[in-house]
């Protein structure tokens, strides 16, 4: 049995949250619960007034109070209610009492699903937006195992009644597009937002799973979330799923690499274990709360014209092989990384790079969009608590650039002395010389052009995955032998 796809075309006027309400109401093959807590009932309300709701809802339930929720779902290990392991609580006792109360062979035909939601709308002072999580666990097909879909939002609006009603179309959405969409997921991805702002929510982490997504890769789906303007910043785990930023980063000590990362090289991780191993000397420097992240900006991504999604994933395989963490990024300026992780830490920070990406930081045309140029920028990069620490580079004639012979702009030479002589930026003296001449651009141009010697400038191993898994265009390791 299959849900029907009928009148759903792309370029359909966007149906009213009313008529997707009313469309999951009338298929008498849906059937399931809701359960919301911290925001009331916003999505069950839309389709108990879209009309034939007796159908569909089994129940909806709001447990409001913490105690009744800790009875019902269990308390939380950090005491916290509004978390992704709350969410999959809800889930995981609704679906089971699904399955209890209801008798399968009175309803052969019933798809069950159970949407929650945890979340906090703005408080009273205004001082904390407010954000929450959201999912649907469901089937497609009555006798299959359950897909999920569970995405992290923030609220961006200045009022609670606003971001209640907000919920309410954002849940409609997305078990509108749980079931007619599932086969399309970036399109599902994009129909979250109908009737919908990118001023009033961001959706900054969304997980997909089960039979209906077997074929989805939640980093590519990461990707979408920054190319699409929903969110400014994504990150996956070494294990390929979508993590919260705010998870991951909060109270850390964070050390970022950024680069293109195609492929990663000898030199992107000497970079990063010497750059670490001075990171972590720090006094301010708690080695158990430091976090290391690998970033790749859009900006990088789209340096070949539009975005080449195999080639995205040829990089996020390659890193998270090499257990790292990986942030995709809309962030072309320092800074603005920098202040994202702001956001998330006050602990000291660390930024890993190449003598040309420090040159970039102190070039002025990056800051003419910036009132106060280059000085507000580097108020919000320098005045953080802040380490670059970085690579030499081996110039033409044998001679090496570090931060003691570095050029810059000659208006930008006292900044630049100013800086360096306040402990703000640190050489990275202990790396390897034979790293010096590994520049991922020259891999990649002898993996394509099919030459000799590339796997010695990379790291152990990740010659031999990208030859299992022909990436960046090489040839399967099976064409090696038979050659």
């Amino acid at each position: 049995m299959e849900i029907s796809l009928k009148g759903d075309k792309e370029f359909d006027e966007i149906p009213s949250i009313k008529t997707k309400a009313l469309r999951i109401n009338l298929n008498e093959h849906i059937y399931g619960t809701f359960a919301e807590i911290g925001a009331g009932q916003e999505t069950v309300r839309q389709f108990f007034r879209a009309g034939g709701a007796s159908g569909t809802i089994a129940k909806a339930m709001s447990a409001y109070d913490k105690d009744f929720s800790d009875a019902i779902y269990g308390i939380e290990a950090d005491g916290r209610y509004v978390t992704e392991a709350r969410l999959h609580k809800m889930l995981d006792h609704e679906i089971n009492l699904i399955e209890e109360r209801l008798i399968r062979e009175k309803h052969p035909n019933k798809m069950f699903f159970s949407f929650a939601n945890t979340v906090t709308t703005i408080d009273f002072a205004k001082q904390y937006k407010g954000h929450g999580w959201v999912g649907i666990r469901y089937q497609i097909e009555p006798d299959q195992e359950y897909s999920e879909i569970s995405l992290h939002l923030r609220f961006k609006e200045n009022d609670a009644r606003l971001q209640q009603e907000t919920l309410g179309i954002l849940g409609t959405n997305l078990i509108y597009g749980a079931f007619y969409k599932y086969n399309e997921p970036k399109k599902l991805l994009r129909y979250l937002y109908d009737h919908l702002d990118k001023d009033q929510l961001e959706i900054d982490t969304i997980n997909f799973s089960g039979p209906a997504f077997k074929d989805v890769d939640n980093r590519l789906m990461s990707l979408q979330l920054v190319k699409n303007g929903m969110t400014d910043a994504v990150m996956f785990a070494p294990d390929g799923n979508n993590v919260l930023p705010a998870r991951v980063l909060y109270k850390k000590n964070i050390l970022a690499l950024r680069g293109s990362f195609r492929p990663v090289t000898k030199v992107n991780m000497d970079m990063f274990h010497k750059s670490y191993d001075m990171f972590i000397k720090e006094n301010k420097v708690d080695i158990e709360k430091t976090q290391v992240v690998f970033e790749i900006t859009l900006s990088n991504l789209r340096a070949e014209g539009e975005i080449d999604e195999q080639d995205f994933m040829d990089r996020a395989k390659l890193l998270c092989s090499l257990g790292q963490t990986v942030l995709i990024s809309n962030f072309q300026e320092y800074y603005k990384l920098v202040e994202y992780f702001s956001q998330y830490t006050k602990s000291r920070m660390g930024l890993a790079m190449g003598v040309n990406n420090l040159v970039d930081i102190f070039d002025e045309k990056y800051y003419r969009h910036l009132s106060g140029g280059i000085l507000e920028a580097f108020g919000k990069l320098f005045f953080k608590d802040l380490r670059v620490y970085l690579y030499p580079m081996l110039n033409d004639d044998g001679s090496l650039t570090n931060s003691e012979n570095l050029k810059v702009h000659p208006r930008m030479k006292e900044l630049y002395k100013f800086f360096k002589y306040n402990g703000k930026v640190i050489d990275i003296t202990d790396y390897d010389q034979n790293n010096l001449t590994v520049f991922s651009r020259t891999v990649l141009k002898m993996i394509n052009e099919g030459e000799e010697g590339w796997e010695e400038m990379l790291p152990e191993g990740v010659s031999k995955l990208i030859k299992e898994k022909s990436l960046f265009g090489c040839e399967t390791e099976e064409t090696f032998r038979n050659e």
